[in-house]
C-alpha cells in the first residue's frame, strides 16, 4: 500500500521497490533501529527502545494517534524510515503541526526526506480541514544542529529557526553541596496516589513557557507506563500537602549499556509560581544529582530552552551543568487555498 498525494506525488523519488504505508505495533523494534542508527552516524549520544517507541505509540489522543500520524517508509521490503506528525495549540498562540523524519543513513540524499516532508505537510493540512482553528497555523520541526543534512532540507524548504535548545552535561557526579531548602519546604518521597498530582503539578509550572504540552489524559498514561518511570528517583519538594517544586529524573539502563556510560537524566526541573526565586530549583537540581549518584550513575544531563524566562540556564551553569549540544525549532507558515 502507498499513501501519498498528488502535490507530493511529484517529489517521490523513482527509486524502486520504495513504499510508504501505515504503522503498525510490530514495527516498534524496527524504528528503535533506525533512530539509532541515524543517532550514531551523527554522533549523537541518543539511544531508544522497541519498548519506549510501543509504549509512546500506544496511547493515541486527539493530538496524535500512531496508527494515523506515523508512516513507514519501506525499501524493499524493508524498513528504513518514517515519519511522523502531530499538533498542539502552542503557549505563544499558534496551531503547530509538527514534522518529524526519520532514515537509516544509507538512504539519505535520495530525495526521500524532501518528499516525507512535503507528505507530512500535506496530511497537515488535512488533519486543519478535519480540526480548525482560528489560530495562524505553522508547520514546526525540531532538529539537533549535528544532523546537518536535515537542517540544510528545512531551510531549503523555507523553515527557519525560532527558538534554541541546549543538552547540558554535568560531566560528574563529585562534589554535590547540597544546598538547604526553603523556609517551610521538605523533600519526601512520593506515593502512588500521588504521581498525579506530581503531573498536574508539572505541567502547571510549564504553562508560562514556549512551545506547547500535550498534557492528556493518554500523555499521562504514556508517561507513566514508560519503560524508565521510576518515582524513586524523582525528587520533590512539598509545602505541606502542596508540591511546590521538584526534578522528574530517570535512567536509562539500555542507553546506558549502549555507550558505555552510567548517566542519569534530569527530565523535568519545575517550580510553581508561589515558589519561586526561593532557590528551591538549586536545591532539587543538587539533591537529584545526590540521588543519581547513589544509583550508580557518574554523570548527568538534561535540557533547557536557551531563551527560559526563569533564567534556567544559569542556573544549571550554577549546578556544574556545561552545554553539550544545541538543537534548534524550526517554523514555517502554513499557507492555504482559500
Amino acid at each position: 500500500m502507498n499513501l501519498t498525494t498528488a502535490t507530493a506525488d511529484a517529489l517521490r523519488p523513482a527509486i524502486p521497490g520504495l513504499a510508504l504505508r501505515p504503522y503498525l505495533g510490530s514495527d516498534a523494534a524496527a524504528l528503535a533501529k533506525v533512530a539509532n542508527a541515524e543517532s550514531q552516524t551523527d554522533g549523537l549520544l541518543w539511544r531508544v527502545t522497541a519498548e519506549e517507541i510501543e509504549n509512546w505509540y500506544a496511547h493515541p489522543r486527539a493530538t496524535f494517534d500512531a496508527t494515523r500520524d506515523v508512516l513507514i517508509v519501506e525499501l524493499d521490503g524493508r524498513v528504513v524510515g518514517s515519519t511522523e506528525l502531530q499538533w498542539v495549540d502552542t503557549t505563544d498562540g499558534f496551531r503547530e503541526f509538527r514534522i518529524g523524519c526519520s532514515l537509516v543513513p544509507e538512504v539519505r540524499r535520495r530525495g526521500i526526506g524532501r518528499w516525507l516532508l512535503r507528505v507530512s505537510e500535506e496530511r497537515s493540512a488535512a488533519r486543519l480541514a478535519e480540526q480548525p482553528t482560528e489560530r495562524p497555523v505553522v508547520f514546526g520541526s525540531w532538529v539537533p544542529d549535528l544532523r546537518l543534512g536535515n537542517v540544510a532540507l528545512l531551510e531549503q524548504e523555507g523553515y527557519r529557526p525560532v527558538r534554541y535548545f541546549f543538552d547540558m552535561l554535568r560531566p560528574t557526579l563529585d562534589e554535590i553541596d547540597l544546598p538547604p531548602l526553603p523556609a517551610g519546604i521538605d523533600v519526601r518521597p512520593l506515593r502512588d496516589d500521588q504521581i498525579r498530582q506530581l503531573w498536574d503539578a508539572d505541567v502547571e509550572a510549564f504553562l508560562d513557557h514556549w512551545g506547547g504540552f500535550d498534557a492528556s489524559e493518554p500523555r499521562f498514561e504514556a508517561w507513566r507506563s514508560d519503560p524508565k518511570f521510576d518515582p524513586s528517583l524523582f525528587v520533590v519538594g512539598w509545602d505541606g500537602d502542596e508540591i511546590a517544586g521538584g526534578v522528574i529524573n530517570e535512567i536509562s539502563e539500555a542507553e546506558n549499556a549502549a555507550l558505555g556510560r552510567r548517566r542519569g537524566w534530569l527530565g523535568s526541573v519545575f517550580v510553581r509560581r508561589p515558589w519561586r526565586r526561593r532557590g528551591l530549583a538549586r536545591a532539587c537540581v543538587m539533591r537529584s544529582l545526590a540521588v543519581l549518584r547513589e544509583r550508580g550513575m557518574t554523570s548527568a544531563g538534561l535540557g533547557v530552552d536557551a531563551d527560559n524566562a526563569n533564567a534556567a540556564l544559569h542556573l544549571y551553569e550554577a549546578c556544574g551543568f556545561e552545554v553539550e549540544l544545541r538543537s534548534t525549532a524550526y517554523r514555517k507558515p502554513m499557507v492555504l487555498d482559500r
